[in-house]
């Protein structure tokens, strides 16, 4: 098989992918509570040209896709395309990341699909404080997804934001959940990727402050080894059947690995989260291109890569610092 690596010698195998920037929830960390300008209909890239264009990706050496959105699921017939992304030679591993609201009813074709793993989007176990934090009153369907898929029997990684004010006191009671249900953990600094900006002068609570934070309450807290690749430090408490990590999405330590790149769902390339985009694809695709000339665009993307996140966030237009929502960019 093919491997394709990028002009920093990092092999890139791995696209997160878009499918819609809407979401049914409004979280502090992700958008301004009165939401953001979603893009029209035909803006976004048809299943069709998705289907090319992740056929184009495994021709070139990209085995691992992940959906995301917005929520992946607000987007009608969403189980068609995984149908279909799922039977793209080369194609090895398909994930999915979801907030969980409207995922409950899927759950078993997931399995039924050979999904690879779910990431849940849950920044606490309490009912009130979710409300808190998603501005929406859908706690309870949530919980319903994550019962589900744990009865499923589908790996599942719940990915919690790290908020000073707002959830600092779901830190114990999540890892708590992990010691009875087979779940990963995570707890990730938050970015400034809400449509606003940064929430503080400077963050607070580092992946360095949020582990010390545990080790204190774990003492038996003992560091496992991390997958290749991985984004997190991952850790096990003796006697849990889960696992904990934590993500430095904002200090930015993991670089020096990555093997991502993203496709949001307007259909730009983003070859470092913190870039502001270095293709449009979408054009290519509206505008006759064959998938040689894609071919090539997108290897021409892919050597000229940022070293890191603080390096393609100097290289944005103007200069100006990463702020839009993540809902746009994909998850």
């Amino acid at each position: 098989m093919t491997t394709l690596y990028d002009n920093h010698g990092r092999p890139i195998t791995y696209v997160r992918l878009a499918v819609t920037d809407r979401c049914n929830l409004r979280c502090f960390y992700c958008m301004p509570e009165e939401g953001i300008r979603y893009l029209p209909k035909k803006q976004l890239l048809t299943f069709e040209e998705i289907e090319r264009l992740i056929s184009i990706l495994a021709s070139l050496g990209i085995s691992k896709v992940r959906l995301t959105g917005g929520e992946p699921f607000v987007r009608n017939d969403l189980m068609k395309l995984i149908n279909r992304i799922s039977e793209i030679p080369g194609i090895q591993d398909l994930h999915l990341t979801t907030n969980g609201v409207l995922t409950a009813p899927y759950v078993p074709e997931l399995k039924k699909l050979g999904i690879a793993s779910v990431n849940l989007s849950l920044d606490t176990l309490d009912k009130s404080r979710f409300h808190a934090i998603t501005r929406r009153d859908e706690f309870e369907p949530v919980m319903r997804t994550l019962n589900l898929l744990l009865e499923h029997k589908i790996p599942v990684k719940i990915n919690a934001v790290v908020m000073d004010g707002k959830n600092i006191d779901d830190i114990l009671p999540l890892i708590e959940f992990s010691r009875n249900n087979a779940v990963d953990i995570r707890f990730i600094e938050e970015m400034p990727f809400n449509g606003e900006g940064n929430h503080y002068p400077t963050l607070n609570w580092t992946y360095r402050k949020i582990l010390q934070y545990i080790e204190q309450h774990y003492p038996t807290l003992t560091k496992i080894p991390d997958a290749a690749f991985s984004t997190s430090y991952n850790y096990k408490i003796p006697g849990y059947t889960g696992s904990v990590g934590v993500i430095a999405a904002f200090s930015r330590t993991f670089c020096g690995t990555c093997n991502r790149i993203r496709l949001t769902a307007q259909g730009t390339l983003k070859t470092c989260l913190y870039d502001d985009g270095v293709l449009d694809v979408r054009q290519l695709l509206r505008n006759g291109a064959n998938d040689e000339q894609i071919k090539q665009q997108l290897l021409k993307a892919f050597t000229s890569r940022s070293k890191d996140g603080f390096e393609a966030e100097r290289k944005r237009v103007n200069q100006s610092p990463a702020s839009e929502s993540m809902s746009t960019i994909g998850g």
